[in-house]
């Protein structure tokens, strides 16, 4: 009997521990399979986190340009938002690899040029060419400016159909525009080959500022794009704030559309007071233009900090509307600065300024309206607006 027990208690025993371990396993294997199946959803998620992420990163379009010397057009470029990169380099030609030597001697058909780097949804196609044409000389197939020669001619290298029919518009528009009086012969072909310059030559306006400048200053571009494309404004005078015909008014109408002050320093070659007037200490951007005309003068680009208490600049925007005059009054001997067409005392010019050219144009603020770069579709002066993009 106690045999007949025991038995059954071996095997009630024997039934206990297999029911509990057969739950113990399925309760493992269901956690396994959560696991898994949250392990597997998280993998999901992420991949397609990560995949949207990718997908929401805009794709950078192309645009090659050649426009004469490199470093000039890539500085320009580099500047406007959406730009990513730009690069200095050589289109056009067959052979791998060229030279900057072998190029700017002339001894491969390639054109310097650089290739533009963009997001389309923040700067179009079309915007680039705008400032492209804005910083050529569309007409001169022969090279540009002080670099002459068929690898400095200018061209629009077109990656597709889309960019050719742009370009093509856009030459046309120009052609329309008045602006030139020769015929545009700038290039529209189709995009082959880029190679990059040495190293040397990118960003090359950063790595070596002082001879960019000096460079540029001599080669004639700037003072050919600030001739052309201020026409259009000499002819519209747009802006409405000050006079336009200065020479119908009479010192007694004048002093009624200027204040005390600003009528002292333009008309009777007065000066304002150091560190108490309008734009000694103004960091905004934007351009100034002379008081009574309204022609474009100096940019915020080239103001600085000259510690003397009145705006200074080292260059004008626009030289021909400035002129200078031998001043011997106060017993010293210094070059008075002009309003060219108002005819209006602006200020000094001093040679105590910072490189390249070393020049300090000393302004008197009473002389000057500040034009903000936000403002200058709006006040007429669109045509400098490239500049602070």
């Amino acid at each position: 009997m106690k045999r007949m027990i025991g038995n059954i208690i071996i095997l009630t025993t024997a039934g206990l521990l297999l029911f509990f371990s057969y739950a113990e396993t399925k309760k493992v294997k269901k956690n396994n399979q959560t696991t898994t199946k949250i392990k597997t959803m998280n993998i999901t998620h992420q991949d397609k986190k990560m995949a949207d992420s990718k997908n929401t990163q805009p794709k950078l379009e192309q645009a090659t340009f050649a426009g004469g010397c490199f470093w000039c057009v890539e500085a320009v470029f580099e500047k406007i938002p959406g730009v990513k990169n730009v690069l200095s380099g050589f289109s056009g030609g067959k052979k791998e690899n060229p030279s900057y030597k072998e190029v700017s001697g002339g001894q491969t058909k390639h054109i310097e040029a650089i290739q533009i780097f963009f997001n389309p949804h923040i700067v179009s196609y079309e915007n680039l060419l705008d400032v492209y044409w804005k910083n050529i000389d569309p007409t001169d197939s022969k090279g540009q400016f002080v670099d002459r020669g068929a690898q400095y001619r200018p061209a629009i290298f077109y990656h597709n159909e889309a960019q050719k029919k742009l370009a093509e518009k856009s030459k046309e528009t120009l052609a329309k525009s008045g602006f030139f009086n020769k015929p545009i012969t700038t290039e529209i072909v189709p995009y082959s080959r880029f190679f990059k310059a040495e190293e040397y030559h990118q960003d090359y306006y950063k790595k070596n500022p002082i001879r960019y400048w000096f460079y540029r200053s001599r080669s004639g571009r700037d003072s050919f794009l600030n001739k052309i494309w201020n026409r259009k404004k000499e002819k519209k005078s747009p802006n409405k704030e000050p006079i336009k015909e200065e020479t119908k008014l009479s010192p007694e109408k004048l002093k009624k559309r200027l204040n005390p002050l600003q009528y002292k320093v333009t008309k009777e070659n007065g000066t304002e007071p150091p560190f108490n007037n309008k734009y000694w200490n103004n960091k905004a951007s934007g351009i100034y233009v002379d008081i009574i005309l309204g022609k474009p003068l100096f940019s915020s680009l080239d103001k600085y900090d000259s510690k003397t208490g009145w705006p200074s600049f080292t260059r004008p925007l626009v030289k021909e509307n400035i002129s200078t005059h031998k001043d011997h009054s106060l017993f010293m001997k210094r070059t008075e600065v002009r309003a060219k067409h108002a005819d209006a005392h602006l200020g000094h010019v001093f040679k105590d300024g910072p490189p390249p050219k070393g020049l300090r144009y000393c302004i008197n603020s009473a002389a000057l309206l500040f034009i903000p770069a936000e403002q200058l579709k709006e006040k007429g002066y669109s045509e400098f607006q490239h500049l602070f993009k």
